[in-house]
C-alpha cells in the first residue's frame, strides 16, 4: 500500500504539479486563434476549418468580439500588424476613425469642455472597424465576407451573453437610457429591477444582424454578377460608408446631438503603412506609428539596452525602479510628441527612436523616483531644432490641475477605471506563415447606438487635447485621427516571426507589453508564464481618457511583492497599491522554429481564450 501511495505521489508531482501556470500553453502546428472571449476564439477556429488563413480567422474573431460588445463595437476602430510570409514583411493597418467636420477646438471650448467628452455622440470618431476588416480581407485574406461574418451574424441573431458584459450593461443602464436606440438594444427588461440581460440569457441584436446581412448580400450579388472578390468587397465597403447604412448612421447621430456628415464617412480611408521598429539584442520589434502610443515601447527598449536587467533580477526593487522611470521618460515623450502624422508638422520620430537619444534619456534615471520627468528634446538627434521649445516651457502650467499627491485608492478608483479602459485583442497565425496582431476598440458599453444599424459608436474623441501646450501634435482638428493607446506588437528574429503579442488596458498597454517581452527575452519565461507573470503599472504618464490626469509616483504591484521590495520602493518615493493579478490580459504567440509549431499564451487576467490545432 505504501508503495502504491508513493508511486501515486510521484505521478501527481510529475504530471499535475508540473503545471506552473493557471492556464496551459496552447500548442498547435496548423493554426492558433486567441482573442478576448471564448465564443469569439471559436469563431476563429470555425474560420480556419473552412480553409481560411490567419487573416480570415482574425477578421472573424474581430467581427465576433464586436458583436459581443467585448469592450468594443462595430463603430469603433481597428489597428493591426500583419506579417506577410510571401513578402517577408510586416504591414500596419490604420483603420482609426477621424474627428467629424464639425468637431473643432472652439466648439468644445464654447461648450465649456477642457476635453471632448468620454461618452455620447460628441465622443464619436467615424467608424473604422468595418473598413479595416474589408481592407484586410481584400489585401491579405482568402475567404468571402459571407464566410468571415457568418459566426458574427449567428451571434447577432442570439447568443448566450456572458456575465461580464451583462453586468456592465446593468451598472451603466442610467447612461444607456440617455440614447433611445441604445436603450432598445441593451435593456430588454425595462421596468424590472434588473433591466439588462441576465448572464446566459439569449441576447438578440436584430438591427445589427440586418446591417451585416445587407453587407453580405451586397457582396454576394456582386459575385453572382461576375465581379471579382476584391470588387465585391469594395461594393460592401461603399454601402457602409456612402450608401444607406452611412445615411442611417449620420441621420441618427445628428438626431442624438452628434456632428457627423455624410462626407465624414465618405472621405475616410483605411491606410496600409510601414510600421516603426527598433532592434533589441538581435530582435526586431515592430509597432504602429505615432498615431498610437506604440513607439513608447520602442523608446523604452532603446533606453533599457543601457542596463543589465537580468542581473538586477525579475521584479527586484532595482528592476522595478528602472522600468518605472524608463516608462516615465518614454511616455513623457508620447504625451508631447505623438499624433496624427498627416496633420501639421511631423512628429520627430527619427530622433525619438535614435539609440543616442535613448542613451541621453537613460542618464536621467535616478536611485529614487523622479516625479517631474518631462519630455526630452529629440530634434538634435535628427539634425534639427525643436520648433516647440516655448510650448515645452509652458507645458507644466497646463498640467497644474493634476493631483500628484493623491494615490490610487483601489480598483473602484474612478481615475483607475479610466486609465485602464479596456478593449480586446486578436492573435492569429497559420502554417502558411501569416501572422496577425490586432488591438481593436471603441464603442464600449455604455455606447451610443447609431439608429437602426445596431452599430455602437466609438468614444475615441476624448483622446484629443484642446490645448497645444499639452501636445501640439494631438490638438483636435476635423478629419484628424486622435493619438490612441491601441498598440498591437510583433517581433522578428533572424527575419522570421518570433513573437506576436497584444493586450487591452488603455494607458497600461505598452507598460504590460514591455514587461511581457522582457519576461520572454531577459528571463527565459515561456509565452504562458510571461503572460501570467506579475507586472507593475505606472500612473505617472498623462491619462489618455477623461480629465487626462496623472499621478506621479503611483504604482500598482502584485500582492505577492515581498515586504523588503515594498519597503525599498517606499524609500524611493513610490505610492503603492496592490492587486492580486497584474499581468494585464495579454494574448500572444511564440514561434517554435525548431519544431515547426506555435506556442499560444493567454493571460489569466481576463476572459481571453485561445484554440490551436
Amino acid at each position: 500500500m505504501k508503495k502504491i501511495l508513493a508511486a501515486l505521489l510521484i505521478f501527481v508531482s510529475q504530471n499535475v504539479l508540473a503545471q506552473t501556470t493557471q492556464k496551459p500553453v496552447l500548442h498547435g502546428k496548423n493554426w492558433v486563434a486567441i482573442t478576448g472571449k471564448p465564443l469569439a476564439a471559436t469563431a476563429g477556429a470555425m474560420t480556419f476549418q473552412k480553409g481560411g488563413n490567419a487573416v480570415d480567422a482574425a477578421c472573424a474573431m474581430l467581427a465576433a468580439t464586436c458583436t459581443m460588445w467585448d469592450v468594443l463595437s462595430w463603430g469603433g476602430e481597428t489597428q493591426a500588424l500583419i506579417y506577410h510570409p510571401g513578402q517577408k514583411k510586416v504591414f500596419g493597418i490604420n483603420a482609426l476613425g477621424v474627428a467629424p467636420s464639425g468637431a473643432t477646438v472652439d466648439y468644445f471650448k464654447d461648450n465649456d469642455m477642457e476635453y471632448p467628452p468620454a461618452f455620447g455622440p460628441l465622443a464619436a470618431t467615424t467608424p473604422g472597424t468595418f473598413g479595416g476588416i474589408i481592407t484586410m480581407l481584400a489585401e491579405y485574406g482568402t475567404l468571402s465576407l459571407k464566410d468571415v461574418l457568418e459566426p458574427a451574424m449567428q451571434m447577432a441573431q442570439g447568443y448566450p451573453i456572458e456575465a461580464q458584459t451583462a453586468n456592465q450593461i446593468e451598472s451603466n443602464k442610467d447612461k444607456v437610457k440617455e440614447w433611445p436606440y441604445s436603450k432598445a438594444v441593451f435593456l430588454p427588461h425595462m421596468g424590472e429591477e434588473r433591466e439588462a440581460p441576465h448572464a446566459g440569457e439569449i441576447f438578440v441584436q436584430e438591427d445589427l444582424y440586418n446591417t451585416l446581412k445587407k453587407l453580405v448580400d451586397t457582396e454576394q450579388k456582386a459575385l453572382s454578377e461576375g465581379k471579382s472578390r476584391k470588387e465585391a468587397l469594395q461594393l460592401a465597403y461603399d454601402r457602409f460608408y456612402t450608401g444607406d447604412i452611412a445615411e442611417e448612421i449620420v441621420r441618427s447621430v445628428k438626431e442624438q446631438g452628434g456632428l457627423f456628415e455624410m462626407e465624414d464617412l465618405a472621405n475616410w480611408q483605411v491606410k496600409i503603412e510601414d510600421p516603426l521598429h527598433v532592434n533589441y539584442k538581435g530582435i526586431d520589434v515592430f509597432k504602429l506609428r505615432e498615431w498610437t502610443q506604440g513607439p513608447a515601447l520602442l523608446q523604452s527598449l532603446n533606453i533599457l539596452e543601457n542596463f543589465d536587467l537580468k542581473k538586477m533580477g525579475y521584479n527586484s526593487a532595482n528592476y522595478i525602479n528602472t522600468i518605472y522611470q524608463t516608462m516615465s521618460l518614454a511616455f513623457a515623450d508620447r504625451d508631447f510628441y505623438y499624433g496624427d502624422p498627416d496633420f501639421g508638422q511631423a512628429s520627430p520620430m527619427e530622433g525619438l527612436l535614435s539609440k543616442q537619444y535613448a542613451k541621453e534619456r537613460a542618464k536621467l534615471i535616478q536611485e529614487r523616483n523622479v516625479e517631474d520627468i518631462g519630455p526630452g528634446d529629440p530634434y538634435p538627434f535628427q539634425g534639427g531644432t525643436n520648433p516647440f521649445k516655448d510650448l515645452l516651457e509652458k507645458r507644466k502650467d497646463a498640467l497644474s490641475y493634476f493631483e500628484p499627491e493623491n494615490p490610487i485608492s483601489g480598483l473602484e478608483d474612478p481615475f483607475l477605471e479610466e486609465f485602464l479602459l479596456g478593449t480586446t485583442t486578436v492573435q492569429a497565425a497559420d502554417a502558411e506563415g501569416w501572422v496577425v496582431s490586432i488591438t481593436p476598440s471603441g464603442g464600449w458599453v455604455p455606447a451610443v447606438i447609431a439608429g437602426e444599424t445596431g452599430i455602437g459608436l466609438s468614444q475615441r474623441m476624448q483622446s484629443f487635447v484642446l490645448d497645444e501646450k499639452l501636445n501640439p501634435f494631438n490638438v483636435l482638428e476635423p478629419g484628424k485621427r486622435p493619438r490612441v493607446t491601441l498598440t498591437p506588437s510583433m517581433a522578428l528574429k533572424d527575419g522570421r516571426p518570433f513573437l506576436s503579442f497584444a493586450v487591452q488596458g488603455g494607458d497600461t498597454q505598452d507598460q504590460n507589453l514591455l514587461q511581457f517581452f522582457l519576461n520572454v527575452v531577459e528571463f527565459d519565461m515561456t509565452v504562458q508564464e510571461a503572460a501570467e507573470a506579475a507586472n507593475i503599472n505606472s500612473y505617472q504618464m498623462q491619462s489618455s481618457f477623461g480629465a487626462h490626469e496623472s499621478k506621479p509616483g503611483a504604482i500598482t504591484l502584485s500582492t505577492q511583492t515581498p515586504p523588503w521590495v515594498r519597503n525599498e520602493l517606499k524609500k524611493r518615493g513610490y505610492k503603492m497599491d496592490f492587486q492580486e493579478r497584474t499581468s494585464g490580459p495579454i494574448n500572444a504567440i511564440w514561434f517554435d522554429w525548431k519544431h515547426g509549431t506555435f506556442w499560444g499564451g493567454s493571460s489569466n487576467h481576463g476572459e481571453d481564450y485561445g484554440i490551436a490545432w
